[in-house]
C-alpha cells in the first residue's frame, strides 16, 4: 500500500494507468486546437465558414456524451478494464491516422468526423477510468489516486491546447507536424496502455 500518494506513480498498477490518460488528454487537445487553428487561420475559409466550424467542433465533441455514456458504462461493466483501454487507445491510433489525412489535404468536413469519433472514444474511455481505481487501489488511496489522475489531466490538457497551437505554427509544414504529433501520441498512449495489468 502506497502512504504517499506520490508513490503510486513509481507502481505498475497505477503509473501505466495514469500515462494512458494523460497522453489521451494531451493528444485530444492537441487535435482539437491544432484544428481550429487550422481552420481559422490556414484553410482559406470564409469569416462565417470559420465560425460555423469553431461553434460547431464543442458541441460534436460532446455529442457521443449524450448518446453513448449509458451504453459505455454497461460495456465497461462488462469487459475486462485493461483491455477495454487498450481498445480504446487502438480506436484513437485509428482515429488520428484519418484525422492526420485530414490536416495534411486540408479536409474541414473530414476533421470534424474525426472530432466526433474522439469524443466516442472518450465517451468509451471515461466509465473505465473511473471504473478501474477502486479495482488496483486500496479503499485508502482512492482519494489520492483520484486526485492525481485529475491533477494530470488538467495538466495534460492545458499543455496539448499550447503545443497544438504550437505545431500548427510551424513555417510551411504545420498540418503536417501536427499529423505527425497525433499520430505519435496516440501509438505511444497505445503501447503504453499495453503494461497496464489485468
Amino acid at each position: 500500500m502506497a502512504h504517499n500518494q506520490y508513490e503510486l506513480l513509481k507502481q505498475r498498477r497505477f503509473l501505466p494507468f495514469f500515462l494512458t490518460q494523460a497522453l489521451g488528454a494531451f493528444n485530444d487537445n492537441v487535435f482539437r486546437n491544432a484544428m481550429l487553428a487550422l481552420m481559422v487561420y490556414q484553410m482559406g475559409l470564409s469569416t462565417s465558414q470559420a465560425t460555423l466550424y469553431s461553434n460547431l467542433a464543442p458541441a460534436l465533441f460532446i455529442l457521443p456524451y449524450f448518446l453513448f455514456s449509458a451504453t459505455a458504462g454497461q460495456i465497461a461493466e462488462r469487459y475486462e478494464k485493461a483491455l477495454l483501454i487498450r481498445f480504446t487507445t487502438a480506436l484513437e491510433i485509428a482515429i488520428m491516422s484519418v484525422a492526420a489525412v485530414g490536416f495534411i489535404y486540408g479536409i474541414p468536413w473530414l476533421l470534424m468526423f474525426c472530432l466526433f469519433m474522439t469524443g466516442v472514444q472518450s465517451t468509451l474511455f471515461g466509465p473505465v477510468k473511473y471504473a478501474i481505481l477502486p479495482q488496483v487501489l486500496h479503499p485508502e488511496e482512492l482519494t489520492g489516486g483520484n486526485g492525481l489522475v485529475e491533477m494530470g489531466t488538467s495538466i495534460s490538457i492545458l499543455i496539448g491546447m499550447i503545443v497544438g497551437m504550437l505545431l500548427l505554427m510551424i513555417p510551411g509544414y504545420g498540418p503536417q507536424a501536427a499529423a505527425i504529433a497525433m499520430i505519435g501520441l496516440a501509438v505511444t498512449g497505445h503501447l503504453v496502455s499495453r503494461a497496464i495489468p489485468a
